[in-house]
């Protein structure tokens, strides 16, 4: 029998397989599809500060900027909001398919809203508000079953709302206000909606469909106004009834105005707590914050017992808490809340949190705010944070540690790039990145966060952060700049490796230092398994080791120009140009007289000196 025809078949039907599946993700004409759909979305928008860096020869969109990708490298986030886009929003966004996020508010882009979003079966968020779209709202919107949270105000659409956005049993948020759409309101199922400033539904405002949540049921008092009418048609019992329940109001209503009399009375003999006032309204950008009742979350805390503590930190206490609809939160109880700097922390973690929106930043469910309490509610973080994860067993597998760092670098990626104004972190450590319930790292506490200008170099402030974290540049200056985030998470990345906090580095040793000293001495003696977390037990890459040390080495450079922005920290860590950037630093070095070394113009230790006699005040807050 001749095996070889039988052979070369065998041979083409791998080919053919092999073929087929690298090319599940592209075009006809041989480009990946998602990359085709972008390029399109790029072509339709005007981009004036050449924020979308894409290339259309790119085989991996994940690398762009504002783009988010899942594990798989399929983008499922597009966020580009405050860029001053104009243009129009191609339809190919349609071929996006597995699109979870559409951020694009806060631009001037125009033309209808394309239909073909309805084909993003897996879109959970999208915002197009306060740009300039017209046209109808797309009936196809009422097809995305997953749809979460959707913001279209202050555009130019018209035509009547579609009724079957009122199916949409996901949706929690909407937001169709300042448009000139028609009624009738559908009655949604969103928790929250708001179609006020639609002249020709919600002339006044004061309408009983404009806002709110879902219109209740008016069969009561139409029947009421029926009997008013008619009183001949109500029975003797009704009447009988009728008379029971006025004299029973009378009574409640005098027990109610005693009990409000009793409550006005201790109001102004103690404190009291209220909601966020009018003065407060242009001061904090809400978005889609629910304003919690003190009571409410006095309740879910169970009145704040030490018992569900979850941390403490310079401004205060984060509690675990149920609230009554079974949601598990952590609840932020600001410390002296009723002071100027509590008050202007409140205000930036806030604002911070309303305009960053990205998968690896802490999402703030919302707020309560009364005369002497600030509170800040957040996701339950089931894993904690980092800082307490590395302490616990079992430990994080190296390949967790490698896929958290990558996520904090692209949170703030997100807020040093990809958001306008850019946002400085200002306190980028372990205990700052809290894990998921798959441990996916997420940036949190924006607390000394600070807005800055795209064509501001830095802002000078009070110094506030931790000890070890901090860059020499903000300990001696005060100036702090989007490089001081990332001498931070330079330190991050040595605290995943050893397991340590910067601080703690080396003391069982009995060594005088803080850790970037002794990484840098150890990474020039090349005994770099000294500094990897001994729970690991072996069970890491070498060179992956030697690589993560690398990027934690050029983040951490004293001159912070010398330092890599986020973007290139994110692409160092998957693996492309880290070579290049450590042999260029390198050769900075050799210039400066200290070849093969990677140190510093000086000890940071040295800086940090001073701080040491602080004690356990490890943690410089206050007022800004």
């Amino acid at each position: 029998m001749d095996l070889e025809p039988l052979f070369l078949c065998l041979l083409a039907l791998f080919f053919t397989s092999w073929a087929s599946s690298a090319t599940a993700l592209l075009s006809p004409k041989g480009v990946n599809f998602e990359v085709q759909a972008l390029m399109n979305i790029k072509n339709g928008l005007k981009d004036p500060h050449s924020v979308l860096n894409w290339d259309a020869d790119a085989v991996d969109p994940c690398s762009w900027t504002m783009i988010t990708c899942s594990s798989d490298k399929l983008v499922i986030g597009l966020g580009s909001p405050s860029q001053n886009l104009s243009g129009f929003l191609s339809p190919s966004i349609g071929n996006l398919t597995n699109l979870q996020t559409v951020l694009l508010q806060n631009n001037r882009i125009v033309g209808p809203i394309p239909y073909e979003l309805g084909m993003l079966p897996k879109l959970q968020t999208l915002d197009l508000s306060n740009n300039m779209f017209n046209g109808e709202i797309p009936s196809s919107l009422a097809d995305i079953k997953t749809l979460q949270y959707l913001r279209l105000n202050n555009n130019s659409l018209t035509g009547q709302i579609p009724q079957a956005l009122a199916n949409l049993t996901q949706l929690t948020f909407l937001d169709l206000s300042f448009n000139n759409v028609s009624g009738p309101v559908p009655k949604f199922q969103a928790k929250t909606f708001n179609v006020m400033g639609n002249p020709i539904i919600c002339a006044t405002g004061t309408e009983q469909d404009c806002n709110g949540t879902s219109p209740m049921s008016t069969s009561l008092s139409f029947n009421a106004q029926q009997i008013e009418s008619n009183p001949s048609v109500m029975p003797k019992s009704h009447k009988m009834a009728l008379a029971f329940g006025t004299s029973l109001g009378c009574f409640c209503l005098l027990f109610f105005g005693f009990g409000f009399v009793f409550w006005w009375r201790r109001r102004h003999n103690q404190q009291v707590f209220f909601d966020i006032n009018e003065q407060y309204r242009d001061e904090i950008c809400l978005g889609n914050l629910r304003r919690f009742q003190f009571r409410e979350l006095q309740v879910a805390t169970k009145n704040f017992t030490s018992k569900n503590i979850l941390g403490k930190g310079g401004f205060g206490i984060v509690y675990k808490g149920v609230l009554s609809d079974g949601t598990v939160v952590a609840v932020k109880r600001l410390r002296d809340g009723n002071t100027v700097g509590g008050e202007i922390q409140f205000q930036t973690e806030v604002e911070m949190i309303s305009l960053a929106v990205h998968r690896n930043l802490l999402r703030l469910y919302g707020f309560c705010m009364t005369s002497s309490e600030r509170l800040l509610v957040y996701p339950y973080m089931s894993n904690g944070s980092v800082a307490s994860r590395l302490k616990v067993k079992p430990a994080l597998d190296w390949g967790t540690r490698k896929r958290i760092a990558l996520g904090a670098a692209r949170g703030l990626l997100y807020l040093h790039e990809q958001c306008d104004p850019k946002i400085i972190h200002r306190d980028v450590k372990a205990a700052n990145i809290l894990l998921d319930d798959y441990c996916e790292a997420v940036v949190g506490d924006f607390g000394l966060a600070k807005l800055l200008d795209h064509h501001d170099s830095h802002v000078t402030t009070a110094v506030r952060g931790t000890v070890g974290h901090i860059a020499p540049e903000y300990l001696s200056t005060g100036q702090s700049s989007e490089k001081t985030d990332v001498f931070g998470f330079g330190i991050l990345l040595l605290e995943l490796i050893t397991g340590e906090r910067a601080l703690e580095f080396g003391k069982s040793a009995n060594q005088k230092g803080v850790m970037l000293d002794w990484v840098k001495k150890i990474h020039h003696e090349n005994k770099l398994d000294l500094l990897v977390d001994k729970d690991l037990k072996n069970d890491y890459d070498r060179i992956e080791l030697e690589e993560m040390v690398q990027v934690a080495l050029l983040c951490t450079q004293y001159q912070p120009n010398q330092r890599p922005k986020m973007s290139e920290v994110a692409r160092m860590l998957e693996g492309d140009g880290l070579a290049e950037k450590w042999e260029a630093a390198k050769r900075v070095e050799s210039n400066r007289g200290r070849p093969n070394e990677f140190l510093s113009s000086e000890r940071y230790s040295d800086l940090t000196d001073d701080f040491s006699l602080l004690g356990q005040a490890m943690e410089l807050s206050g007022p800004r």
